[in-house]
């Protein structure tokens, strides 16, 4: 469903998601050392990319010293970020990496995409997926479906095609899922204000947005409703990167938002929003 005014350019994606930790040289060697990113550097944080030639990053790892760990209950703000794999074999190495460690992790078939879930030292939630063939997406009515059901993990391990060696390159941030108060006022600002097409609403509590047909660059929950939002002093997400083509898309969406009610901060030719619940939106050009 297309929103009634603006729309995203469908060449839209996630760029980088910035993080706060609570100890960024346990943090560091989790998502380098287990997961198998690269850290291209470290200036006060730490900037992480897939392995390759290509520095460019899409994690970013920030201290404040003793931040609070995210409680299971879950606070209103990160859901989790979703790391997208470029295809099944590198999925089923990633299995068969952390269950060579002995790593719990959760897992599931969302028809759309093939998923587990891991939690960081902070108790971030991260996904990481393989998209299935975007030929195979199955729409119900108006919108895609988009199930749970459980994920067959001894096939995802069959696909490998050798060890894990890190994430490989083209790698990217798939999606971001946010926890919030009220998925109306979700869709006010990331729908009706920022231009986001809905792709699904009638899963329960959630509703996911993207753009250019994709399943999710977003995806909304109220299953934490009557949690407060993440604070000063919690680990959490600091905020998440929409790129679009060009700078007169930045300005397009930022106006279109602007009517909607939300302002913008500018950080050189970037342009910084808060949704309804802090959470820090920034939008830049490619």
């Amino acid at each position: 469903m297309s929103p009634a005014g603006y729309r995203l350019p469908d060449e839209t994606r996630v760029g980088r998601v910035r993080l706060q930790v609570s100890d960024l040289d346990r943090a560091t060697s989790y998502y380098r050392d287990v997961l198998g990113f690269r850290a291209v550097s470290s200036d006060g944080h730490c900037a992480l990319a897939p392995q390759g030639d290509d520095d460019t990053v899409i994690v970013e790892l920030h201290e404040h010293r003793g931040a609070r760990h995210a409680p299971p209950s879950g606070l209103l703000g990160l859901y989790h970020f979703a790391i997208l794999l470029p295809d099944r074999a590198a999925l089923g190495r990633l299995v068969r990496h952390l269950l060579s460690l002995g790593l719990q992790f959760g897992s599931a078939d969302h028809a759309v995409s093939e998923s587990i879930y891991l939690w960081d030292p902070d108790g971030l939630g991260i996904e990481i997926y393989a998209d299935r063939p975007r030929e195979s997406w199955q729409v119900k009515g108006h919108e895609l479906a988009i199930g749970t059901e459980l994920l067959d993990l001894r096939s995802v391990a069959d696909a490998a095609d050798g060890m894990w060696s890190g994430f490989p390159a083209q790698t990217t941030i798939g999606h971001v899922h946010l926890s919030v108060g009220d998925l109306g006022w979700a869709r006010e600002f990331y729908h009706a204000g920022l231009g986001l097409d809905a792709v699904v609403w009638s899963y329960p509590g959630a509703l996911f947005m993207s753009a250019g047909g994709y399943h999710h660059h977003l995806g909304t929950n109220t299953w934490a409703v009557g949690s407060p939002p993440a604070g000063v002093d919690d680990a959490k997400l600091l905020e998440w990167e929409l790129v679009l083509p060009n700078q007169s898309d930045v300005a397009a969406a930022t106006e279109s938002l602007r009517v909607s009610g939300y302002g913008a901060a500018e950080d050189g030719a970037d342009r910084v929003i808060a949704d309804p619940w802090g959470t820090l939106l920034r939008l830049r050009r490619a």
